[in-house]
């Protein structure tokens, strides 16, 4: 037989956790009331939040500026060095004093504004997708940059959102001279889930007292309890063989390559044996050089997803047996499933209804009815109802089946934590794909974020002034969550965040990309400066049809 030397030589960054990142679908729930009966009113609290309210709508135009300018950056993991020096700058105008490269990562930074208890953390993710460009407001595929990242996640409207959301509460606790501190915080590299459980690690939700994450969907909800959704670990095998000429001494080569493929087809004939709930899937990164020189080295990647610590680690183990042992070096990171708080998610749902959804235009349902139509999905144009809270303490493992992952589940395995989805985009696009960046740069992404800002808003005016809402937050976390938990953290001591991911990548694009960078002082919107009537939902006629 053949024999090879494994070497693993790298385990990228992110085991990475929790939830599908679009809105969250819980299987076999049924929607449930508050467990607390509705506070007494108080009329001082409710003219904070008219005025809140009315500090966000007055933020329109920076609303569309900053979410434009974010989406024309268009940066993926680790490289979203433009997105963060802009949001950066926004905060400190507004105030805040910044940490930049928190937890060893380039990208990340935390800012902060206030004193004392409660401390509120707000989040959202600020990377995209690779050869995922695509023309805002355009029903079909029409990339700006062939081949270049692009916002196919909508990734680009969360901070936006949670910036409007703090500054205008930022406003009424300087007026009411309201006591508590504000964190705005990225979460950078979520598509490749690696970044979160190092700020837990280094500290960064130590003092928080509440989180509250963002993340761009189809409708306003939240959701609180246990998630269908998977953990995962990511894990990038490397195998070290020995080069030679691969047709003039052949026998005198190793192949690193057959290595790795030799692992493939292992684990897919495994597959049919492990649970269904498990989603596992894998690119070649490195395969060799040319063909005629018999490869020394090569890489598979894996991402190994599954409902929970114990069978995540159990998928992992596997691997590293498909890899012959294989010795791992450094640089993973990691994830739990998610879990979320029921206090902040009622108390969130409660001003959900108060905000309600936003009033499409013709425009806007046009766009996406076209898109849907493109897509070959039903044509349901846009969101007008409300979905119902929905959440259990414990979803039996039985009717878990697997999906997507967020590694905002290891915040939420740390502090009390919710999720809220609002609507900048629709239902149409498979998710990770240039479909997804339809709408992102539309008026239909500024009103999400100008509805969502207002949920955001009103629920931290909530915790800031009805200090119970963060004791029951607790009470949840502690003797509920965390009854039967410990969160054990997947990375170890020595992994590090995999920062050199998409440098590459982005060294090819970036010089391109510049061209197309949004430029508020001349253009009214992205879609002024890109020339595109919205909504763009005719194809125009290829030189066959005008024939």
């Amino acid at each position: 037989m053949r024999s090879f030397r494994f070497v693993v030589i790298a385990c990228l960054a992110a085991v990475t956790v929790s939830l599908a990142a679009a809105p969250r679908q819980q299987p076999a729930q049924q929607a449930q009331p508050a467990a607390a009966p509705a506070p007494p009113p108080n009329p001082q609290l409710e003219q904070y939040k008219r005025d809140v309210g009315l500090e966000v709508d007055a933020m329109q135009e920076n609303i569309q500026k900053w979410n434009d300018s974010v989406f024309s950056f268009a940066e993926p993991g680790f490289q979203e060095f433009e997105t963060s020096k802009y949001l950066t700058t926004i905060l400190r105008q507004n105030g805040f004093t910044i940490q930049e490269g928190v937890a060893g990562i380039p990208t990340a930074f935390m800012a902060t504004w206030g004193s004392g208890k409660p401390v509120i953390a707000l989040g959202s993710d600020i990377d995209d997708i690779p050869q995922a460009s695509q023309k805002p407001g355009v029903a079909w595929h029409e990339p700006i940059i062939e081949g270049a990242p692009g916002h196919g996640e909508g990734h680009n409207s969360g901070m936006p959102l949670q910036i409007t959301a703090a500054i205008a509460v930022k406003k009424i606790m300087e007026q009411q001279h309201l006591r508590g501190t504000l964190k705005i915080w990225p979460g950078v590299a979520e598509e490749l889930l690696g970044t979160k459980a190092y700020y837990v690690r280094a500290g960064l939700f130590k003092d928080v007292d509440v989180c509250i994450f963002a993340h761009v969907g189809s409708n306003m909800q939240v959701s609180w309890g246990d998630s269908a959704g998977n953990g995962m670990v990511s894990v990038e095998y490397g195998f070290k063989g020995e080069s030679a000429h691969a047709a003039g001494a052949p026998w005198r080569g190793r192949s690193a390559l057959d290595a790795v493929e030799l692992m493939d087809i292992g684990w897919n004939f495994r597959r049919e044996h492990l649970r269904i709930s498990q989603r596992s899937h894998y690119v070649i990164p490195n395969g060799g050089d040319q063909p005629n020189v018999v490869p020394p080295n090569a890489s598979v990647w894996y991402y190994f997803r599954e409902t929970s610590y114990e069978e995540i680690k159990k998928l992992w183990d596997i691997g590293t047996t498909m890899a012959k042992a294989a010795a791992m070096m450094t640089d993973t990171g990691s994830a739990w499933p998610g879990h979320f708080n029921k206090t902040v998610a009622e108390t969130m749902y409660a001003n959900i209804e108060k905000v309600g959804l936003p009033q499409w235009s013709d425009a806007d349902v046009a766009l996406a009815k076209a898109t849907q139509r493109d897509m070959k999905v039903p044509e349901v144009g846009l969101a007008t109802k409300i979905n119902p809270l929905r959440g259990r303490e414990s979803i039996p493992d039985e009717e878990k089946r697997g999906g997507g992952s967020d590694d905002i589940g290891d915040i939420s395995w740390n502090v009390p934590t919710v999720t809220l989805n609002y609507p900048s985009n629709f239902q149409a696009g498979p998710g990770h794909n240039w479909a997804n960046a339809i709408s992102m740069a539309t008026p239909i992404a500024h009103k999400g974020i100008q509805y969502g800002a207002k949920v955001v808003a009103l629920t931290v005016l909530d915790l800031l002034t009805r200090p119970e809402l963060v004791t029951q937050a607790w009470d949840y976390f502690n003797n509920v969550q965390m009854k039967d938990k410990k969160y054990i953290p997947l990375i170890r001591p020595e992994d590090q965040p995999a920062i050199w991911l998409n440098k590459e990548r982005m060294e090819k694009y970036r010089p391109e990309m510049r061209k197309y960078y949004y430029d508020p002082t001349k253009y009214k919107n992205y879609l002024e400066q890109l020339g595109i009537k919205y909504p763009t939902t005719e194809k125009p006629a290829t030189k066959s049809q005008q024939q």
